[in-house]
Parts: C-alpha cells; structure tokens; sequence
C-alpha cells in the first residue's frame, strides 16, 4: 500500500511557539510509520518555512529548533503532500488563517475549518454563539483598545469611548470580583490575569491589551474546571471528562507548561450525570461553531450549585505528552497513535 505523504507543521508566529514544537514532538514520535511518509515542517517566529531534519527525537519545552533547511517554494512544496496536519497554536495557526491557504490549495488538513478556526480563538464572538446555543456562561464585559482610550462594547453592540478608570466604573457595576482579564484572541493563559480589586483590574486590562486589542473580562467562578475532548465530523463522540488541578490560583501559562505541581484527575471525580451533561454540552458547542476533526472544549462546574458554565472551545488543543485531549482519549479507549489516525482519515473525508 502506498503511503500517504503527511506535512505535518508546527512552530509559527505566535506566542505558543515553544509549546507547538512540543506537541509536534509527540506527535511525530507517535504517528504510524506504516501508513504516513512524514514531512516535518517548521514555521520560525518571524514566518519563514523550514524542512525540520531531525524527527526522530522529542523536544522539550523551550528547547530550540535547529536542525532544519529552508523551503525555499512554500506552495509548491505542499503541493506536493497528500494531508496537511497543523500543530500550530495561536495566532496564525489556530485561528482561520493557515486553515484558508489550505483551503486555496485544496489539500485536506486535519481539523476545523476557517469558520470554526477563527470563531473559537476570538473568546468574545465565541461568547456570542454559545449565548445563541443556550451554553450558559460566566457574565462578561468586552472592550477593544484604542489608542489610549477603550471602547466600551455593549451586549448590543453599542459603542462607547472611555478612559481606563470609566471602563473600570462601568466594568465593577456589572461584574463582580474576583474577574478574569483575557486577551481574546490568545492561547494557553497568555495574557490572562485574575483581578480581586479595582486596582488589579486596570493592570490587568492594560497588560492583556499588550497581546489584543479586544479584551475580555469575565466574573470569577469558584468551582472545578474540567475539559472534554470531541472527535468527529457530523458523528461526534466525546471522551470522558477530565479535571485541571492547578498548582497557582488559576490554570496559567506557567501552571500548564512549567509547574509540576499542576494535576489533571481522568477522569474528574464528578457523578455520571454531570458527566454525561458535560458531554452532550462539549458537542453542543463544537456543533455550534461549526467544528470538524477535533476541540477540547472546557467547562467550570461551580462549587455551591453544581451549575455548568462553559468557558470556551480549544479547536488546536496540546498535543504534549502531558496535554488532556490524548489523555482523555486515551482513557477513553482511543490510544495516542490510534486517535492520530483517526483525526487523518476524518481530514480526507
């Protein structure tokens, strides 16, 4: 049998670069030999495509890329492949753009779409569609930077300039503390922050307007934050739901990736009803975006009424050997290299 010429890329232009290049180390170690003539390809901070020539060995976070050639014809390079599977996280990868060079080239790639790409990295249009859905969610407030002011955008998308300390009156009259600032169009916590007080609050927005000018503040829900991995095209299956015990006060960038005191429990102590709601919820909300191939999607079960709060729909999860989409599939009965073949063959369907 002929095998099927496989790109697959990682690295790029955003700030989760250093943990892409970890999950594609995982998944080339994993990916089945027999079926897939592999082609690692590597996307430098500053844009430029490389041949990575040393795939055999995994890379741990923050260890650099150096064996790699450049390509010197990106699209006649590609061309040349069967599937392209992207292992980029953030902006530029996970968020429509690369999905729509494919779509140009009419190749199949692993994954969601343009659509489902760009709606689930931008937290705030997200928000809007899960709102259409009948998810329920955090209360939340949306403002966009602008020059040195902010503009304050309400539920009906009416448009008010303000300074920082307006926006923060406004902001503490809606929402309650503790709130979560987040840049809305970012990855893996960068650029999150917790605010307990009005103070907190404006250092937060100003330092989550350093990644995105549009900003999301969420009220705080104390209660267990849990994920569910999806699988499918329009035959959707959901894995069992796993619990994020995280070492600091919330589920950070360090959290995740540098603290070793972060734990996951798969599957969440939680009953089988809860459970079984937050499965139907997790493909509810992959639907609702139009998702194909793959999300993790993650939720907050809260403390004192057991209520489900969506929080939002990762289209390009983790693929590190410590990321929950391959666990929770895992112990879900799909092992690492099965579940690599399966999102490949759901790509040239």
């Amino acid at each position: 049998m002929q095998k099927i010429k496989l790109g697959v890329i990682f690295g790029g232009m955003s700030t989760e670069n250093k943990v892409s290049v970890v999950s594609a180390g995982s998944i080339l170690e994993n990916l089945d030999k027999e079926k897939y003539e592999i082609y690692p390809i590597y996307i430098e901070t500053d844009g430029i495509w490389y041949q990575y020539t040393e795939s055999g060995k995994r890379k741990e976070f923050g260890e650099e890329v150096s064996k790699k050639e450049k390509i010197q014809n990106v699209m006649e390079y590609l061309q040349n492949l069967d599937v392209l599977f992207p292992v980029l996280h953030g902006l530029y990868g996970e968020d429509g753009t690369i999905q729509g060079l494919f779509e140009l080239l009419k190749k199949p790639y692993v994954g969601c779409g343009v659509l489902a790409s760009s709606v689930g990295m931008d937290k705030v249009y997200a928000k809007i569609i899960f709102d259409k859905a009948g998810l329920k969610q955090a209360k939340y407030e949306y403002i966009r930077k602008y020059k040195d002011t902010y503009i304050y955008v309400t539920n009906n998308f009416q448009e008010e300039l303000l300074k920082l300390d307006e926006v923060v009156k406004k902001v503490t009259k809606n929402l309650k503390f503790p709130m979560f600032i987040k840049p809305s169009n970012s990855g893996s916590s960068v650029g999150i922050n917790k605010a307990k007080n009005k103070e907190e609050l404006k250092q937060a927005i100003e330092y989550a307007s350093q990644f995105d000018t549009k900003i999301l503040i969420e009220e705080g829900i104390v209660g267990k934050e849990v994920e569910c991995a999806v699988l499918g095209n329009e035959e959707v299956i959901a894995s069992c739901v796993g619990e994020i015990k995280s070492a600091e006060e919330f589920y950070s960038y360090d959290a995740k990736y540098k603290n070793e005191e972060s734990k996951t429990d798969i599957p969440a102590n939680i009953s089988k009803s809860l459970s079984d709601e937050i499965k139907k919820q997790a493909i509810r909300a992959f639907k609702s975006i139009n998702g194909k191939g793959l999300s993790r999607v993650d939720f907050f079960i809260e403390n004192q009424t057991n209520q489900i709060y969506i929080n939002e729909v990762n289209t390009l999860p983790g693929f590190t050997n410590i990321s929950m989409y391959p666990q929770l599939f895992e112990a879900s009965g799909i092992s690492y290299k099965e579940l690599l073949s399966k999102l490949i063959e759901l790509s040239v369907r």
